[in-house]
């Protein structure tokens, strides 16, 4: 997920917490509990839905609770599927009003929140309630972004006070089971955000008993329930009471071809979840993590680090494992659905726009004689062993506007292009500015430092001219990114939803710093054309405008950009699954032991 910024644990849990009950079982004939031990190379701090802004978090959010839709397992390209919703949203010709209709007879996990310790029924009503919660100030929502200036009246209600009672223009309830959302303008994107954690239905009995104990007690209606938590591990066990839900092979997306091997087509027909208890462990350190996996009776899935490659794989490309390894194990070679990349900060007096045409034209050269300094193959190969993509621009691949044909110059090192272009604009090595490289103080992060500078030198740059500017936490280094307080920004992105809006929204003029646009990029061209694509439908003259944007970005030379990483995860042969960490959440449910 793109969106890193976390509010520290309101509650803490003994690490040995231990959880006592009677098991429920995965099917009537199970001898025993099936325990899924599944890991991630990260740790959560908050479960509260409105702070669900990591991959982290959101696997467990999207575990405990439900959203109105989720993505079809298996499908590539993703698509969306009802979840709690009966159906897909029935949209007014108008594109501004969506009525959604949602599942009877759902409940919410017994707690001590309810009356009698009972979990009532899920009501249209929870959705609004949990939407509201993101422009609630006192919940400093991560995840307000999706809907602001988007739901008719949502800011009026905010300014108002927050006050829960009143009614709001953009939500409501017609009746028990039935969602209103009403629109500012079209927003196409909006049933994705549906599918996001931040949308997950939360009752409000849970908050208002838990209070800030509720970021580590989630009550949700999901396919788990949570059992437990500390810095190394999650619990979570079966929800007895989740409504019948049986996964279709088919409709999830199966194609013989791509998932054949993995054994998922034995779902077909099957009842979700399907274990019993899932012991989620988060395994920071990368030769840990390795061990567990490769023991065989701890961790059941991996991601391969750089340092794991060579051992594990007879192939890059395509990637393949070595026998040893392809007999004990089944794996997946992902393109991440994200990016990384360079960006200049435009507030720059040297890398910005200028009203005088001859300092623009000289920033402009600046920009774009950095960018053809840039060594692209020699990134990949030295810090991802040839493993990704790099292509112009800013559209990821696997969005619908990705165009693997466009011309490939801007990410073509060329350095006597670069010279020239320094050289004709008035730039020497006694006038070019101090050029400071922002990142946390890692060994990996200076060895990114340290080629940026050299391949920099190689046009002319002076070496004392290039200097790494270190922070000791991301959460420093972020916080200088969202005031504007340095020159470039080197980031990463991880797509919210599998539209290219989310990544062209970065440089769009009016979600500069603090907001998304860290850039501070703020193009009139860009801006009507971006908002002219926003209210439109997905098609080719929405695609048109995409690569319209795309271009603009290219060639106004807004940064170095940019590379998708392949990452390679494996599972045990006795796991049941289809890796899935990009964009999709919800997926727990799905994974069985045999």
């Amino acid at each position: 997920m793109s969106r890193l910024r976390l509010r520290p644990l309101a509650v803490a849990f003994a690490a040995s917490l231990i959880y006592v009950s009677t098991p429920t079982f995965a099917d009537a004939t199970s001898a025993a509990p099936k325990v899924l031990r599944f890991s991630e190379d990260g740790t959560p701090t908050n479960f509260d839905s409105v702070q669900s802004g990591t991959t982290y978090s959101n696997t467990i959010v999207t575990a405990v609770y439900d959203t109105l839709y989720e993505y079809k397992y298996l499908k590539n390209p993703y698509e969306l599927k009802p979840n709690l919703a009966t159906a897909m949203p029935e949209v007014s010709d108008d594109g501004l009003t969506y009525t959604i209709h949602i599942k009877q007879g759902v409940h919410f996990v017994d707690d001590p929140a309810f009356p009698d310790g009972k979990g009532r029924e899920v009501t249209a009503d929870d959705f609004i309630y949990s939407m509201k919660r993101h422009f609630d100030p006192t919940n400093r929502s991560q995840g307000a972004w999706l809907w602001t200036n988007k739901i008719a009246g949502i800011e009026a209600w905010k300014e108002a006070g927050a006050d829960y009672s009143k009614p709001l223009e953009g939500l409501s309830a017609p009746d028990k089971y039935t969602i209103k959302i009403k629109l500012e303008q079209p927003y196409p994107q909006l049933v994705y955000t549906l599918a996001m954690g931040y949308s997950a239905l939360v009752p409000h009995e849970a908050v208002e008993k838990y209070g800030r104990e509720f970021a580590t007690h989630p009550v949700g209606s999901g396919p788990f329930k949570l059992i437990s938590h500390n810095s190394t591990k999650t619990v979570l066990e079966r929800n007895p009471n989740y409504r019948h839900e049986v996964f279709h092979l088919a409709e999830a997306g199966y194609d013989p071809k791509v998932h054949g091997e993995t054994g998922v087509a034995a779902l077909d027909g099957k009842t979700l979840p399907r274990v019993d208890r899932v012991e989620v462990n988060w395994v920071k350190q990368q030769s840990a993590r390795w061990n567990s996996f490769s023991k065989g009776n701890e961790i059941v899935n991996t991601t391969l680090q750089n340092e794991q490659l060579d051992t594990v794989l007879a192939s890059k490309h395509p990637v393949t494992l070595k026998p040893e390894y392809a007999a004990k194990y089944n794996f997946r070679a992902q393109r991440e659905a994200g990016m990384v990349y360079n960006v200049f900060n435009f507030d720059d007096e040297y890398f910005g726009h200028s009203d005088d045409p001859k300092t623009n034209a000289q920033n402009k050269a600046l920009r774009c004689a950095i960018i053809k300094s840039f060594d692209w193959p020699q990134r990949v190969s030295r810090f991802y062993l040839g493993l990704g993509e790099a292509y112009p621009g800013f559209i990821v691949p696997g969005t619908d506007a990705f165009d693997p044909n466009l011309d490939k110059s801007s990410i073509t090192q060329d350095i006597a292009g670069a010279k020239k272009l320094l050289k004709e604009n008035g730039w020497n090595a006694r006038n070019l500015p101090v050029l400071y490289y922002p990142a946390t103080s890692t060994v990996r992060y200076k060895q990114f430092f340290e080629q940026f500078r050299g391949n920099l030198m190689k046009i002319g740059y002076p070496k004392n001219k290039i200097k790494f500017k270190p922070y000791a936490t991301f959460g420093d280094f972020n916080r200088d990114i969202k005031n504007s307080r340095t020159q470039m920004i080197p980031m990463g992105w991880g797509l919210d939803y599998p539209d290219a809006e989310n990544t062209l929204q970065l440089f769009y003029g009016p979600n500069r710093s603090p907001g998304s646009n860290s850039a501070n990029y703020n193009n009139p061209q860009y801006n009507a054309l971006f908002e002219k694509a926003a209210v439109m439908q997905p098609g080719p003259e929405r695609t048109a405008i995409y690569h319209q944007l795309n271009q603009i970005l290219i060639d106004d030379c807004v940064g170095i950009g940019s590379f998708s990483r392949t990452r390679v995860r494996l599972w045990h042969k006795d796991v049941t699954m289809w890796p899935q960490r990009e964009i999709l959440g919800n997926y727990l449910k799905y994974i069985d032991i045999q």
